[in-house]
């Protein structure tokens, strides 16, 4: 039982939805059915209600099945439970009989109830129905079916009243059971979709990120290789020749090379730096977009030095990042406080599965090595029940700086960062956002707000610049130092 709770946290809250609307539809035929059987139960005497209270239970026990099979089809095309159909439409004729039994044995004051048996066992039957038929041919269907029973009682004649009473009850009871079954596969399949949709929009950002930077290195590098290619040729025939103005040439490929060389660095230089105060604000504006309580205190943040500033505002950027991918967080707070020379950043929410806890992604590694090149530490610690704690600590330069508390840096304080986040810092959680963070994830898509698939995007693709210009640069010898890796 406690790991089916634990599963149940684990999921994601559109997964929660879906197997929220999931089970109601399949236990709304068992309702009546089984409160039904309780009152025989405890009030026996009439076999002929408990017969038919006893079909209802069983066609409603095993038209669970048939319901999920159904809604697997709507939603992901899996094959339609036609032999299933037809077993519950076996199953609902004895229904009807027992109804029909049911009612000239107890008398007319039980017709209602006996009604509303007839109904689950309808929507036993025709709730498959909408969602494995084309809904023009499923509205056909109803019509034609109230049609046929109606007409069935013309022979009788029992008067057009009852005629059109019984066509036009069995023509509600499929629209009714289409407004049930249909309508909720089709709120699961919008939302579905929204969240593919979200995920598209991330990777289409990241690859989008990816394009930008060639297109800038290609600019940078593609003029002054292809003249370092044609002044080398030009050295290699001086100097076969034993021409002296081969070296003035190597002269002006070293030039160029060292020109390249400090532009890839310009260019780098803004995917490889990090504002603290910036990503602050920033995952205060995408946590809060997302439905998720965001606390911050980072006062002491804009006194400590650029380097050890741009290092935990890597931490920052990263660490919301795996919020709004790895976490069903509902609130989130970081600290910042420099105690004893050491700058400490604590951000810590709840809302983690296990197997998102254990810390061993790439992005803490590279987060890792980047402090540890200012003989910094990061510690990612998992705490019950699904609190996830990402402590970084880096040592103030020369430690001159003065201490602004001690103790648990999430202890106390619902302070916030400066004023609220504007719409763009809230789309830059990386530092180059691409076009894709600005876009709106959509609208919800679950019940509960959705995490902006934007901001997250615009993480990875700041990530992956980084990965490129650090392969670039260590390969040039420029040697800008830390980590490509900095985010996953």
């Amino acid at each position: 039982m406690w790991a089916r709770v634990r599963d149940w946290r684990g999921r994601s809250r559109i997964a929660k939805v879906d197997s929220y609307t999931r089970w109601m539809l399949y236990l709304l035929p068992c309702a009546f059915p089984v409160l039904k059987a309780v009152e025989l139960v405890v009030d026996p005497g009439r076999p002929h209600a408990m017969a038919l209270t006893g079909v209802g239970v069983l066609q409603a026990l095993l038209g669970i099945e048939v319901l999920r099979r159904s809604m697997n089809h709507y939603l992901w095309r899996k094959p339609a439970p036609w032999w299933g159909v037809a077993g519950q439409t076996v199953l609902l004729a004895g229904v009807v009989v027992a109804f029909v039994v049911a009612v000239r044995a107890d008398g007319e004051e039980h017709a209602t109830e006996n009604t509303l048996m007839l109904m689950h066992g309808w929507l036993s039957v025709f709730g498959p129905l909408s969602l494995t038929m084309r809904l023009r041919r499923y509205l056909a269907l109803c019509l034609g079916m109230a049609l046929l029973l109606g007409g069935a009682l013309v022979p009788l004649r029992v008067g057009w009243g009852p005629v059109a009473l019984v066509s036009s009850m069995v023509f509600l009871i499929g629209l009714w059971s289409a407004s049930v079954a249909r309508v909720s596969g089709w709120m699961l399949r919008v939302m579905w979709e929204l969240e593919e949709a979200r995920d598209a929009q991330a990777r289409l950002a990241v690859a989008e990120e990816r394009l930008r930077f060639g297109r800038d290195l290609h600019d940078v590098l593609g003029r002054n290789l292809a003249v370092i290619a044609l002044k080398s040729e030009l050295a290699v025939q001086l100097a076969r020749r034993g021409s002296s103005t081969a070296v003035d040439q190597m002269t002006e490929i070293q030039r160029i090379a060292r020109d390249s060389q400090r532009e890839v660095r310009e260019v780098v230089r803004g995917y490889r730096e990090a504002d603290l105060h910036t990503e602050l604000a920033g995952a205060r504006g995408v946590l809060s977009a997302a439905g998720i309580d965001c606390r911050i205190d980072g006062a002491a943040g804009g006194e400590l030095p650029v380097p050890v500033q741009s290092a935990l505002a890597w931490v920052v950027r990263e660490a919301t990042t795996n919020v709004l991918r790895h976490a069903d967080a509902r609130r989130c707070a970081v600290r910042m406080r420099v105690t004893e020379g050491v700058a400490v950043l604590v951000m810590e929410n709840d809302g983690v599965p296990e197997a998102a806890a254990s810390g061993g992604g790439s992005g803490l590694g590279g987060l890792r090595e980047r402090l540890a090149a200012l003989e910094g530490t990061l510690t990612a610690e998992r705490r019950p029940p699904a609190v996830f704690r990402l402590t970084a600590r880096v040592p103030v330069a020369g430690g001159g700086m003065p201490d602004t508390g001690g103790g648990d840096p999430v202890g106390g304080g619902d302070d916030r960062v400066g004023a609220p986040a504007s719409a763009g810092a809230a789309a830059t959680t990386g530092t180059a956002a691409s076009p894709g963070a600005a876009a709106p994830a959509g609208a919800a898509a679950s019940a509960d707000s959705p995490a902006p698939a934007g901001a997250a995007a615009s993480a990875d693709a700041a990530a992956a610049a980084g990965v490129v210009a650090g392969a670039v640069v260590t390969a040039g010898g420029a040697g800008i130092g830390g980590t490509g890796g900095g985010a996953a």
